[in-house]
């Protein structure tokens, strides 16, 4: 099954413990975010402290009561234009509201989790399959039929070999 719009953004309200991604490209292509990418190009910033937007209320909303919602993004050094501003524009403020955010450097090492795609995993019950094309357009999300443990044991690998973002950070200039 294939999940867009409101059966998608269900996901996110319906979940009881945690909604957890693992991220593994170097970049996403979204068209939503093609102004705010060639502004930051250019020189924007944002306060992350100043960040307020319905993503930000939601992710404070959650873990006020008590959900978690997270992720591990594998990168390799140089950061792609495209990671160092994701890590500036939403992770930064994400971090801040909540989020708990990891990542995975794989620069001068084995990557533990080579081969595996994007997905996210509700309450360990549900995965959620990010389908994209090489260069970051997504195709679609669709919903994994199959069982969930290997996902498990992915998101367990993750977390114990990425250090929290905020760790990571420290010293770059992103």
């Amino acid at each position: 099954m294939l999940l867009a719009g409101e059966d998608w953004a269900a996901r996110f309200e319906g979940f009881q413990r945690e909604a957890w991604r693992l991220e593994s490209l170097p970049q996403y292509l979204m068209p939503q975010e093609e102004e705010e990418f060639a502004a930051f190009n250019a020189g924007a910033r944002i306060d992350p402290y100043a960040v307020s937007n319905e993503y930000t209320d939601r992710l404070r909303r959650q873990a006020a009561e008590g959900r978690s919602q997270g992720r591990v993004h594998i990168v390799t050094r140089p950061l792609s234009a495209y990671l160092r501003f994701e890590f500036s524009q939403y992770y930064a403020p994400h971090a801040l509201a909540g989020e708990k955010i990891r990542i995975l450097d794989v620069t001068n090492r084995m990557n533990p989790l080579e081969g595996v795609q994007d997905f996210w995993i509700f309450d360990h019950a549900e995965v959620v399959l990010m389908n994209y094309h090489p260069d970051g357009r997504q195709i679609n999300r669709e919903v994994h039929g199959g069982d969930v443990a290997r996902f498990i044991a992915y998101q367990r690998i993750a977390v114990a070999e990425s250090v929290p973002f905020e760790e990571y950070v420290k010293g770059l200039d992103v």
